[in-house]
Formats: C-alpha cells, sequence, structure tokens
C-alpha cells in the first residue's frame, strides 16, 4: 500500500469520525438529561402519590419517617402542589396554600366575603413564612405540625397550633382570629400537616425556626443598621420602608408603619429579626449563602424595629411568668432590673439569658 492510499484512508476514518461527533455529544447530553430530570423531579411512587425526593437510607428510620437529621425535608419536590390527591383533603391543601401565599385576597380588608376581612393589612403570610411556609431557615411550617400542643411562654401554657395561627393573625397581620370551625383554619391546618408528612413527631429538624448565630455583644447601632438598610433593603421595601405593592398584595412587605406588624409581634424581637434577616435578606440569600454579616444582619433589625408601628393591647398581660419572658422583649414589664432600651436594643450577654429566643 503507496503512502497515497494511506492517507486517502487516514482522510475518510477522519472524516467519519467528525461525522459522528455531533451524534455523540448529542448521545451523552440526553443521557445528562435523563439524570438530572430523575435527581431533580424523582419519578412517581408506585402508588401514584408525590414524586419522593433523592434519599438514602440513612435518612428513613425503621419506621419509614424521614430522621431529625435528614436533609430531605425542604426537598422542592416534596412541595409540589401537581402532587396533591383529588378530593376534599386535597382541596383543603390548595386552599390553604393560597390563604398563605394570598392572604389579602381571601382575609384582607378588601377580600371579596365581608366576615373574613379578618387581616388588619395587605401582608400575606409568606411575607415572613417564605415560599408559602415552604423554605429553611425562614419560619417554615415543614414539621410544625407535629411538635404542637405546646408550652408557649407568652401564654405560659400549652398552646394549640390553632393558638400559634391565631397569634400570627391578630400580631402578625394586625388583625383579628379565625373562627377555630371554619373552612379557613381547617384549609390551614391541613396544608401544614401535608407539608410536614413524614417528618418525625415531636422532633425539631434543621431548617425549622430560624438561622442561629451569636449576637454582637454590643448594643446595636441604628445609624449603620440605617445605612445597611439603605443599600441593601431599600430597592425591595422602600426608601420609606412601606414596601413594593402589585395590586393588593405586597411583592415586598412594609417594614414599619401602618401596615406592617405590631409590636407584639415576634418579629418585633431584635434577636429573632436578625435571624431572619441573617439567612434571608436581602432577596437571594439563604442560611448557607448569606449576603449580610452578623453585624449587619444586627443593625439592620434593630433599624427597622426602632420605627414606628401598630400596636397591640395589653401586652402586659404577655409571659405572666415574667421568668419565660426573651431578654430581647422589647416591652415591659421585666424580671430584672435592666432598661426596656436594653432589651430592645441590646448588649444581651449580661442580660442573663433565661430562655431561648423563640417565642
Amino acid at each position: 500500500m503507496d503512502d497515497h492510499s494511506v492517507h486517502t484512508e487516514k482522510e475518510l476514518l477522519l472524516r467519519k469520525s467528525v461525522a459522528l461527533l455531533p451524534w455523540l455529544v448529542g448521545s451523552i447530553s440526553v443521557l445528562v438529561g435523563i439524570i438530572l430530570y430523575v435527581v431533580v423531579f424523582p419519578p412517581l411512587g408506585r402508588d401514584g402519590g408525590a414524586p419522593q425526593p433523592v434519599r438514602t437510607t440513612a435518612d428513613i428510620s425503621p419506621t419509614g419517617q424521614l430522621r431529625a437529621g435528614s436533609s430531605a425535608y425542604f426537598l422542592p419536590a416534596r412541595f409540589q402542589l401537581d402532587s396533591v390527591p383529588v378530593g376534599p383533603e386535597g382541596e383543603l391543601i390548595r386552599y390553604g396554600h393560597e390563604l398563605i401565599a394570598h392572604t389579602p385576597r381571601y382575609l384582607g380588608p378588601q377580600a371579596e366575603q365581608p366576615l373574613l376581612r379578618l387581616a388588619g393589612s395587605d401582608l400575606a403570610c409568606q411575607n415572613c413564612h417564605l415560599q408559602a411556609g415552604q423554605k429553611p431557615y425562614a419560619a417554615p411550617y415543614v414539621g410544625i405540625w407535629g411538635i404542637y400542643p405546646t408550652y408557649k411562654g407568652r401564654e405560659d401554657a400549652i398552646s394549640s397550633l390553632e393558638d400559634r395561627i391565631n397569634g400570627c393573625m391578630t400580631r402578625s397581620l394586625n388583625g383579628r382570629a379565625l373562627p377555630l370551625d371554619g373552612r379557613e383554619m381547617k384549609a390551614l391546618l391541613t396544608y401544614m400537616k401535608w407539608l410536614g408528612r413524614r417528618v418525625p413527631v415531636g422532633e425539631k429538624v434543621p431548617g425549622q425556626g430560624f438561622v442561629k448565630f451569636t449576637m454582637p455583644n454590643r448594643e446595636a447601632d441604628l445609624s449603620r443598621g440605617q445605612l445597611v438598610f439603605a443599600r441593601q433593603c431599600a430597592s425591595c421595601h422602600g426608601a420609606d420602608g412601606q414596601g413594593t405593592k402589585a395590586g393588593t398584595t405586597y411583592l415586598y412587605p412594609p417594614l414599619w408603619g401602618p401596615h406592617s406588624f405590631n409590636d407584639g409581634a415576634g418579629m418585633h424581637r431584635l434577636q429573632t429579626a436578625a435571624r431572619f434577616v441573617k439567612a434571608n435578606m436581602p432577596f437571594g440569600a439563604t442560611a448557607t449563602h448569606p449576603l449580610l454579616s452578623d453585624e449587619e444582619a444586627y443593625d439592620v433589625a434593630a433599624y427597622f424595629n426602632s420605627m414606628p408601628r401598630p400596636h397591640l393591647e395589653h401586652l402586659e398581660r404577655d409571659y405572666p411568668n415574667r421568668q419565660k419572658k426573651p431578654v430581647d422583649c422589647p416591652y415591659p414589664p421585666y424580671a430584672d432590673h435592666f432598661s426596656q432600651h436594653q432589651h430592645q436594643f441590646g448588649p444581651f450577654a449580661e442580660l442573663a439569658p433565661r430562655v431561648k429566643s423563640g417565642e
């Protein structure tokens, strides 16, 4: 075989290889796509129910529940409303989601049914319980069904989940309580139960509540907080802190003023607000990828909580056992000799914390 023939065969082989390259790349792309689809959108269970999140056997207890340390509780695949079965329970789950995501439409001052105009503003539940209560470290509802009834220091009594919901109605939404036997209360409870399916009953799991971090051991600096607000928050919440609306719904809620949460709400406490801000603000922040430092979260939370807001009557009745009152509760009376100002703005270390920061 002469050199010319060898060269020709090599050239033909090269051309064939080049021709096969698009097919090879396409096949690899399809394979990668299938793998990603299975990971992100796991297949339905045998009963056709909700897609099952990818997890290892280490995530599952002998009873079939997700273990308390599992990271699978907050996988988006668990919360697809399309997977909710048709029927009375499914209708309540979907309605509960609607109530959380679009609260003003159903419970706000302009709600279609006058008897349901119970919220005192156009705030939505998901303005605090982000992503309809599904986002970790943003006061999620995941697992809350299995924690209640539980002791709450604010009442110094065992409280039900209905009590907790109505606490949000009267404090965070600055309104009135939902009827306990109404369809709205049943829908909220059913939705929360659905979010917490397979979560161990009675156990708190990673992602519930708020992210933990040590507060700076100093009084909050309101001037620095104002600068953080102007730089990081005003573009969404407005320079005046009054939020941004789309119709009757807030895309970004007011942080103070007549349409914000009242002074009896949990978010009016500095440590609670700072922990919420740390893991969730500005938009795009998460607990694992925060966008503010501890100092910035602390100062900006103090700044917006220093501003005027609606007042809830009879706050002196909260925490009848003063020893159970959180150190950052911004209103008296207190069991110690420290000032209201220090309880509101710190420093907190010398207040000798008696209870955890939760409500």
